[in-house]
């Protein structure tokens, strides 16, 4: 076999591998955002107080703790003896997620109960696929590849808040509810279809490695600095991040134009930022590129805080402060996630990669309620103000998280 045509074939894998997790990983954000970006703006639009659109973020809770079934779930996903079952368990874990969104279509946004078990189903589904997609991914992309893998997930991220985010929203402004949240669920079984399709890419399993568990994982040196290095790095970038869109609606900004917003400017830049951070994090490493973004974004959340202090009504400011943050966020998120899928054993990469991101949600769960409890008291400008400082502490920090 010739190096050229192996070469070929290590871009061909790479490729269909990015396209496959990439559809996952906007399915997923498609289902966050419905619930976290979707939901509290029609909230504040009918009138909810910060505190009530607060309780609908207890969503995140099953993105919190997933930890603990994250051996289950990689067990089955990898056995000892016989090929691994990541398209397997994607495929039935996803049917109860599609179902789940079909029956928020079918409750409707105003029935708190049912409503609540809906989306908490979802939010399960979701986060139980993420320990398959994010295992599956460690074990698949080699190690100078980790950034671009990182920039598929970031970048999906962001495609997913478009769709769930952006386009929800400019079709709940024309459509039903139900409607809307129907073709979510469509769109959900079409993203995922090119995972599910895609033969099984990664290597065999170890038949002697240990059983994953979350003791193994706690062990480990890197799994405890790393989930430092998570708190610390994710308290200072996403603390005000669910304060943006009620104020946006506050600011008089119409659910089609944050929609636009949400899935045009905002999504373009920070799947840029993605892209660029699998390239900076190739060439430059995981910690430089946050030494580079974290000083940025501090300075867009100052700007932000201006903004809300002074109540300045300018658009192009506005639309300028969002979009660099959006970028710097995206930049910096791609390159902590690099970092921390090298600190993942390929004994039980979805175990350990679960922790890091279920310390992610734990942090981002405590600083938004923080947030809304603070922007109600004090404002906006206190919240956007805040996250500068915290960004600041974070660089500050950095240097002593390295590994």
């Amino acid at each position: 076999m010739s190096t050229e045509f192996m070469a070929n074939h290590v871009r061909v894998s790479n490729g269909r591998l990015i396209v496959g997790l990439g559809g996952l990983y906007v399915a997923q954000s498609i289902i966050g955002s419905m619930i976290f970006a979707g939901l509290p703006a029609v909230m504040r639009q009918g009138g909810a107080s910060l505190n009530e659109i607060a309780f609908t973020l207890l969503a995140v809770l099953p993105w919190s703790l997933k930890f603990l079934w994250a051996p289950t779930v990689e067990r089955f996903r990898s056995p000892h003896v016989g090929v691994r079952r990541s398209r397997l368990t994607v495929g039935i874990v996803g049917a109860f997620s599609v179902g789940a969104v079909v029956a928020l279509a079918l409750t409707g946004p105003t029935t708190v109960g049912a409503l609540a078990v809906a989306m908490m189903i979802a939010s399960t589904a979701s986060a139980t696929i993420d320990i398959a997609c994010d295992g599956h991914a460690v074990e698949s992309f080699s190690e100078e590849n980790r950034g671009w893998g990182n920039a598929a997930q970031i970048g999906g991220a962001y495609l997913g808040t478009a769709l769930g985010g952006g386009a929800f929203l400019i079709m709940l402004d024309h459509w039903t509810w139900r409607s809307s949240s129907l073709v979510m669920a469509g769109l959900l079984v079409a993203l995922a279809l090119p995972f599910l399709l895609t033969p099984d890419g990664a290597p065999a399993s170890r038949p002697d490695r240990p059983r994953p568990s979350l003791k193994n994982a706690f062990k480990r040196p890197e799994i405890r600095s790393g989930l430092v290095l998570v708190a610390v790095y994710v308290f200072g970038q996403k603390w005000a991040m669910t304060m943006i869109g009620p104020f946006l609606i506050d600011l008089g900004m119409s659910l089609t134009l944050l929609g636009a917003l949400n899935g045009a400017g905002i999504t373009i830049l920070g799947v840029a930022g993605a892209l660029g951070g699998g390239y900076l994090v190739r060439h430059y490493g995981a910690y430089r590129v946050m030494f580079w973004t974290l000083p940025a974004q501090a300075v867009a959340m100052f700007s932000l805080a201006s903004i809300a202090y002074w109540d300045m009504r300018s658009l192009p400011l506005l639309l300028l402060t969002l979009f660099v943050s959006a970028m710097m966020f995206a930049l910096g998120f791609v390159a902590l996630y690099s970092e921390l899928m090298g600190r993942a054993s390929l004994d039980q990469a979805g175990v350990d990669f679960t922790l890091f991101q279920s310390a992610d949600a734990i942090i981002s769960l405590i600083g938004w309620q923080l947030a809304a409890v603070a922007g109600e008291s004090f404002g906006y400008a206190f919240c956007f103000a805040s996250a500068s400082v915290f960004g600041l502490i974070t660089l500050k920090l950095l240097p002593r998280l390295r590994q």
